[in-house]
């Protein structure tokens, strides 16, 4: 069997930005929802998908500050949505519904990351709760309106070398490790691509996980100055230090390109960087480059969808989908 876990020659790099990926795209007519698409790498997404023609539907938990951050975009129709509460994920999902458009592309992007220690509804581990299981339910109740040709795709994260599974301890009871949390939920997120992508293909459905880079975004709202200056990430003066970082433009391009290049067609299930598909990395350092043999893992994928549809009630086992 081939091995498709293998750079496809895509000609775009990690300096691309999210409109040359597009520069010869025509979306018009196509329809995606972005997730945190008024802030960071989700900002950038919306330009550059409704640049090209498509109708974006930004979820934000602040809509108000939605509406603000596109105001200057055409196409784009703001909802609100927080990924921590699975009525509100119900009531967007039910709203998308109603109108009963196709959607072309799921561009799962919110997140967060580092954050202290929160749990949310029944005690679930913050990072998980709303990087994993709220775009776990977001997709399963979706499911009606993707076809053939949709794309999925969720933003991992080169963080996810920090952390597999954490099988016996999910929700970091036995000690909190912020880090730990945050790397394992973009494990979650790259198994999760896995597994929708071996129950939607029979429809058409493809879906992938890509890393978008270093970025400065709002993402890194919980982590300290102190702690990207002992990073090497920023100087003693505040300035980029870190010459690997990306703009947020550059750090879009991936999932743009995921969600578009005619390059990927007919595949899926598979870990993306750089604006191509990524190497496996099976050195046991967290090199940040490639991806964990883990993270891609059909068993551990299917455990894990398992699992996830039993917490949240919503996404039947091996896929046979349900809005319960």
């Amino acid at each position: 069997m081939t091995d498709h876990q293998q750079p496809a020659g895509s000609g775009f790099g990690a300096r691309s930005t999210a409109s040359d990926v597009l520069a010869d795209v025509d979306l018009s007519g196509r329809r995606a929802i972005v997730t945190g698409g008024h802030s960071g790498l989700g900002l950038e997404t919306t330009r550059a998908l409704t640049g090209a023609g498509a109708e974006v539907i930004v979820a934000a938990r602040d809509s108000a500050a939605a509406r603000t951050a596109t105001a200057d975009l055409a196409n784009v129709t703001v909802a609100s949505l927080d990924l921590g509460d699975l009525a509100s994920v119900r009531r967007f999902a039910e709203r998308v519904c109603e109108r009963g458009d196709r959607i072309d592309m799921l561009i799962n992007n919110a997140g967060i990351m580092a954050c202290p220690e929160t749990r949310l509804g029944p005690g679930w581990e913050a990072h998980f709760a709303v990087n994993h299981l709220g775009h776990f339910a977001l997709t399963n109740l979706l499911w009606p309106l993707l076809g053939d040709g949709a794309r999925v795709v969720s933003v991992s994260s080169a963080g996810h070398q920090y952390s597999a599974m954490r099988w016996q301890d999910l929700q970091f009871r036995r000690g909190y490790d912020r880090w730990l949390a945050y790397a394992q939920s973009k494990t979650a997120n790259a198994l999760f691509a896995v597994h929708l992508d071996r129950i939607g293909r029979d429809r058409g459905i493809r879906a992938f996980s890509i890393h978008p880079g270093k970025i400065f975004t709002p993402l890194l709202r919980h982590v300290s100055r102190a702690e990207m200056i002992e990073a090497g990430w920023i100087d003693s003066e505040g300035n980029p230090a870190d010459p690997t970082f990306k703009t947020p433009a550059q750090g879009a391009a991936t999932q743009v390109w995921a969600a578009t290049s005619p390059l990927l067609d007919g595949l899926g299930g598979l870990y993306c960087e750089d604006c191509d598909v990524a190497e496996r990395n099976e050195t046991a350092e967290a090199t940040l480059e490639g991806v964990k043999g883990y993270a891609i893992d059909a068993n551990a994928a299917s455990r894990l969808w398992d699992l996830s549809a039993a917490m949240t009630g919503i996404g039947a086992s091996q896929g046979r989908f349900q809005q319960g």
